[in-house]
C-alpha cells in the first residue's frame, strides 16, 4: 500500500496516511484541529487550508472564491492525498505556541491482529477437522463380491491407513449409486474426531474427484447481529462474509428481555425459528457470494453468549438470569445441524463452542481460542466491549473470567443523539482551544445525524482535556462560547447547528449524555479492576491487552485512556481482534487443535460473578469519574490535564 507523508504548518506535525486518504482526517489523526461541522460532505465551507507543497485530489467547492482556490485554497474535507504534500492552517497561524501545545495528541489506535495461515502451517496447526479424500477402488467381481461399505472401508484401512471409522444411515443409502456412477472412483468426507479415542466418522460421499471443493462456515450467533464467513479448508481463505440483524431483535433488544419473552406460550419456539432464519439467510448470502453449492460444506461452527446458545438449541434459559445463574450445559456435543433447521447439506456436522457461566459464553470461549490467548506466555487482559462486557485474565497456565453490564451507550443506547456506527454517525472529534469550536468527521463523510459509540468517546475526552467539563463530567459554564447552553434545564454542547445536519435539529452532547458514557466505562473499569483483585493482581503486571467487540478498532486508545474506560497501558500492548467470535469459529474450522483443546480450556476458566463480588461496587463506585477519583491511576492523564491548566 502506498503510503504519503502530510505535513500540517505551523504545528510542525507530520503523519504518514494510505494513498486517496481524506485530508481531514489525516489532521485528526496528527492530532491537528480543523474547524468543520458538517461531518465532511463540504458545506459547512470552515475547514479551508493552504496547499503549500505537493497537490490534493479535488478540494474545490463553492464556498471557495476563484482567487482562493488559485492561491492554493482548499476544503480539507474534500481532499484526497495522493502525493507527500505540505499543508497550512490558516486559522492557527497567529496562535501562541503555548495555545498550540493544547492542542490532542497523535491518534493512536490498536494494532489489528490478522489470521496469518502460513504461521499455522508452520506450526502444524493447519490441520482441518474435516478432510476430503478421493479414491479409486477395485470394482467387485465373483471372485471380490464383498459388500460396498465393507470395500470402501478397507481400503481406507489399507491404502490410507485411516482407522476406526464409523458411517451414518444415509451414506450407506448413497453409497451404492455413487460407487457406480464413475466406475468406483469417489470422494469420501472425513470429520475427524475431537479425542484421539475417538472414531472418525464418514458423513458423505460422493462421485469423482470433488477435494478441491471443500468448505466450512464459521457463525457468530450475536444479540444484535449474526456474522457468516464461508471458508475454503484447502487454502484457509475466507470466500464470502455477510452479517445481519438478528431476527429476534423484535422480542426484545437485550438478553434479559429475551429471556422473559422465551417464558410466554410459544415463546422459546418463536425465538428459536426466527434467529434460525437469520442463520438461513446469512448462509445463503455467502454461498451466493462465493457461486458454491450447499452440498459442498461440510461443516459448520457457531459461538454465541450463554442465552444465544441456549435459545439456538431450543434450550429453557429462565434459569440463567435468576441466582445462582445456572446454564443448562457447559459442553453441546456435535450434532446434525438440519435437525435444528439449519438450511444446508443435511450430512454437514455442526459444532457448538462450549460456554463457562450465564453471562461468560461460547463467544468469549471462541476469542480466547482464535485471538491465541490460550497458549500464550504474556499475561493477558482480554476485552470484550458491548452492551455486556465480558472480561478474561490469564494466559496459557490459568484463565479466569467475568461479565458486567456496561449499558447501551457503546452502541448509541441512552444518549440522545446516540446511533449505530453507520453513516452519519459522528465518530471522532477534536476541539478549537481557543474558540471552542468543533471539528467533526462522520462516518462516510456527510452530514450528521448522530453520534456513535467511538465519537462518543473521543468528545468526552477531548472536552475534559480542554476544560469543557469537569471530572464529573459537568461543563464549564464561564467558557464564552455559544455551544455551551441549558436547554430545559440541562447543560450541552452543540456539535452542529440543525443547518448543518441531516435531522433539522441542533445535534448536541448533554450532560445526562456524558452521565451514562461514565456510568458504562465504570463499569467495565471497575469490572477489570474487581477481577485483578480476585486473583491477587495488579494492572502493572499486565502484558498485554486485547480489545474485541463492534468498535475496537475505531477507538482511540489514549482517548479511551483518558476517560477510564481502559487502564493506562503502552498502545503498541494492544490488539485489536475484531469478532472474537468470529474468530474463534474460523479458526475451529481449521485446526484440530482449537477443537481438542477447547474443552480443557473451558475446565481451566474460572469465573467470577460481579454481582456476588463484595469489592467489585466500591471499583465501581471509584470509577464513577472522569477517568477516576484515584487519578493517580492515570499518570499520563494526570499530567496532560495539570499541564493544560498551567498553560
Amino acid at each position: 500500500m502506498q503510503m504519503n507523508k502530510v505535513t500540517f504548518l505551523p504545528h510542525n506535525r507530520e503523519v504518514e496516511v494510505p494513498a486517496g486518504e481524506n485530508l481531514i482526517r489525516a489532521a485528526l489523526n496528527a492530532g491537528v484541529h480543523i474547524n468543520a461541522s458538517c461531518g465532511g460532505e463540504g458545506v459547512c465551507g470552515k475547514c479551508r487550508v493552504l496547499i503549500e507543497q505537493g497537490e490534493v485530489a479535488g478540494g474545490i467547492s463553492e464556498r471557495l472564491s476563484a482567487e482562493d482556490v488559485a492561491k492554493g485554497y482548499r476544503l480539507a474535507c474534500l481532499s484526497g492525498v495522493g502525493a507527500d504534500v505540505v499543508v497550512r492552517i490558516p486559522v492557527e497561524s497567529s496562535i501562541d505556541v503555548s495555545v498550540l501545545n493544547k492542542q490532542a495528541s497523535t491518534r493512536r489506535k490498536a494494532t489489528i491482529k490478522q489470521v496469518d495461515f502460513n504461521s499455522l502451517k508452520e506450526q502444524g496447526l493447519f490441520i482441518p477437522p474435516v478432510e476430503k479424500i478421493f479414491l479409486e477402488l477395485p470394482p467387485p467381481d465373483v471372485q471380490n463380491n464383498m459388500p460396498d461399505v465393507t470395500r470402501l472401508i478397507e481400503y481406507l484401512k489399507l491404502k490410507g491407513n485411516e482407522h476406526k471409522l464409523e458411517l451414518t444411515l444415509p451414506v450407506i443409502r448413497k453409497l451404492p449409486d455413487v460407487l457406480r456412477q464413475n466406475d468406483f472412483k469417489l470422494t469420501v468426507t472425513l470429520v475427524r474426531p475431537v479425542r484421539d479415542d475417538g472414531k472418525t466418522l464418514i458423513i458423505d460421499v460422493q462421485p469423482g474427484d470433488t477435494t478441491a471443493a471443500n468448505y466450512a462456515i464459521a457463525m457468530d450467533i450475536g444479540t444484535t447481529t449474526v456474522y457468516g464467513q464461508l471458508i475454503d479448508l484447502s487454502s484457509g481463505e475466507c470466500l464470502g462474509e455477510y452479517g445481519d440483524f438478528n431476527g429476534q431483535i423484535s422480542y426484545g433488544e437485550d438478553v434479559i428481555s429475551r429471556i422473559v419473552y422465551a417464558e410466554k406460550p410459544e415463546g422459546r419456539k418463536r425465538l428459536q425459528e426466527v434467529v434460525v432464519a437469520t442463520i438461513n439467510k446469512v448462509i445463503g448470502e455467502i454461498l451466493r457470494q462465493a457461486k458454491v453449492d450447499h452440498d459442498n460444506v461440510a461443516t459448520i461452527t457457531l459461538a454465541g453468549n450463554t442465552t444465544m446458545t441456549q435459545l439456538l438449541m431450543d434450550i429453557e434459559p429462565r434459569y440463567l438470569r435468576r441466582a445462582p445463574y445456572v446454564p443448562a450445559s457447559s459442553l453441546y456435543p456435535p450434532f446434525c445441524a438440519a435437525t435444528i433447521g439449519i438450511d444446508i447439506n443435511p450430512k454437514v456436522i455442526a459444532l457448538l463452542y462450549p460456554v463457562v457461566s450465564s453471562y461468560v459464553g461460547g463467544d468469549i470461549v471462541a476469542g480466547v481460542m482464535g485471538s491465541g490467548l490460550y497458549r500464550s506466555e504474556k499475561l493477558t487482559l482480554y476485552l470484550d466491549i458491548g452492551t455486556n462486557a465480558e472480561i478474561v485474565i490469564g494466559n496459557k497456565d490459568w484463565l479466569a473470567c467475568t461479565a458486567c453490564s456496561a449499558g447501551p451507550a457503546f452502541e448509541g443506547g441512552g444518549i440522545e443523539f446516540g446511533m449505530r456506527a453507520s453513516k452519519g454517525a459522528i465518530e471522532d472529534f477534536s476541539l478549537d482551544p481557543v474558540t471552542f469550536e468543533p471539528m467533526l468527521l462522520t462516518i462516510g463523510n456527510i452530514r450528521p445525524k448522530g453520534i456513535c459509540g467511538s465519537g462518543l468517546i473521543n468528545m468526552t475526552a477531548e472536552m475534559l482535556e480542554m476544560g469543557v467539563i469537569n471530572n464529573r463530567g459537568h461543563f464549564n459554564r464561564d467558557l464564552n462560547t455559544p455551544r455551551i447552553r441549558s436547554n430545559n434545564g440541562i447543560w450541552e454542547y452543540v456539535l452542529a447547528w440543525r443547518e448543518e445536519t441531516q435531522i433539522d435539529r441542533d445535534i448536541s452532547l448533554s450532560e445526562p449524555d456524558i452521565d451514562n458514557l461514565i456510568r458504562a466505562k465504570g463499569a467495565i473499569y471497575s469490572g477489570c479492576m474487581t477481577l485483578l483483585e480476585e486473583v491477587g493482581l495488579t494492572m502493572d503486571l499486565v502484558e498485554q491487552i486485547i480489545l474485541a467487540g463492534g468498535f475496537g478498532s475505531y477507538i482511540d486508545l489514549d482517548r479511551a485512556m483518558t476517560i477510564g474506560l481502559l487502564p493506562e497501558i503502552e498502545a503498541d500492548r494492544v490488539t485489536f481482534i475484531g469478532n472474537g467470535s468470529l474468530l474463534g469459529t474460523r479458526m475451529s474450522s481449521l485446526t484440530k487443535r482449537i477443537r481438542k483443546d477447547v474443552v480443557e480450556v473451558t475446565k481451566k476458566m474460572t469465573n467470577f460473578e460481579l454481582s456476588e463480588t463484595p469489592s467489585y461496587m466500591s471499583n465501581y463506585v471509584a470509577a464513577m469519574f472522569l477517568p477516576h477519583t484515584e487519578i493517580e491511576k492515570f499518570p499520563r492523564t494526570k499530567q496532560r490535564i495539570e499541564g493544560r491548566g498551567r498553560q
